[in-house]
């Protein structure tokens, strides 16, 4: 891996890009990966899942072709340029993970799943290869519980939909060096996107900020201070939210926001913001998930 100078600071220069996860957050980064220029191979479980990754990725370049380009035959050989730089695997064998300069963790959202990933490919990739986590609620200090090159081991978090959405989280772990930290900044506005920076805190900037403003609107409900309804209202009026809160509860996923906060709980206990909520414990229960389901705190048509 070569080093790059921007400005007055060395960064490495990321050619080769493997991501290991073939769900939105994999297939989104791997479609503005590709479209920047960037060799990218997707590691998926199998033929399947890449196929629909394939497909998702497909379909976003089309639409970002069809942005670009009036005329139907440049828009076909933006598409075809793009996959050129597209592989898919299934197995780390196959992904030449020695030949990666980036490898981003993009797998569900459990901790032992991924874990277990970066003890798999920690002896398979260079002494100077970077690895990122995508994870949303996890500290990167607990992913990397079981992986040793901690010193190029960082957190790019980046948000739903990937190819829409401009931010990315970029955490610095404890050990992470400076010049991979750099690079994935430098790594991060090459995608076209606006990276943060964040230490390694519970759900780092949005999501640190986010949860507790959630659960608090949860409370207020439950202490009947206002009903649902009026505290989305105030909250899109008074403050020019594009959803309150219990809208945009209801788009998370009433199930993925019970595992967050649990998940917190746990991990800090006496922590009084991350204490779980009855009302969301007791709609996960009955199956109202939200917008997946047609009810949550709302009722929708599915």
């Amino acid at each position: 891996m070569n080093q790059t100078k921007m400005g007055a600071q060395e960064v490495q220069e990321l050619k080769n890009i493997v991501i290991i996860g073939t769900g939105l957050m994999g297939s989104g980064i791997a479609q503005v990966a590709v479209e920047k220029g960037f060799r990218v191979t997707v590691v998926g479980r199998n033929s399947e899942k890449l196929a629909q990754c394939k497909a998702k990725i497909k379909s976003g370049v089309s639409r970002s072709g069809k942005k670009k380009f009036p005329e139907m035959e440049a828009q076909n050989e933006y598409v075809d340029s793009c996959l050129d730089n597209l592989n898919l695997v299934e197995k780390y064998d196959d992904a030449n993970l020695e030949e990666a300069d980036l490898v981003i963790e993009a797998v569900v959202e459990n901790l032992k799943v991924k874990q277990k990933l970066l003890s798999e490919i920690e002896n398979k990739i260079s002494e100077s290869c970077i690895v990122a986590t995508n994870t949303s609620s996890f500290l990167l200090e607990d992913v990397s519980d079981k992986f040793s090159r901690k010193s190029h081991f960082a957190g790019l978090h980046f948000f739903n939909p990937v190819p829409a959405m401009k931010l990315v989280e970029v955490i610095e772990g404890s050990q992470t060096t400076e010049i991979v930290y750099k690079t994935l900044l430098s790594f991060c506005k090459q995608l076209g996107k606006t990276p943060v920076k964040s230490k390694d805190t519970p759900g780092f900037i949005v999501n640190r900020l986010l949860i507790p403003y959630l659960l608090e609107s949860m409370r207020m409900a439950e202490r009947k201070d206002a009903s649902v309804e009026d505290i989305d209202v105030a909250m899109k009026l008074g403050t020019g939210h594009p959803m309150g809160p219990f809208e945009l509860l209801d788009y998370i996923g009433l199930d993925t926001m019970k595992f967050i906060v649990d998940g917190w709980h746990q991990r800090f206990p006496d922590d009084p913001r991350f204490v779980p909520c009855e009302t969301l414990d007791t709609l996960v229960q009955e199956g109202k998930l939200g917008r997946k389901t047609g009810q949550g705190f709302h009722t929708y048509n599915v």
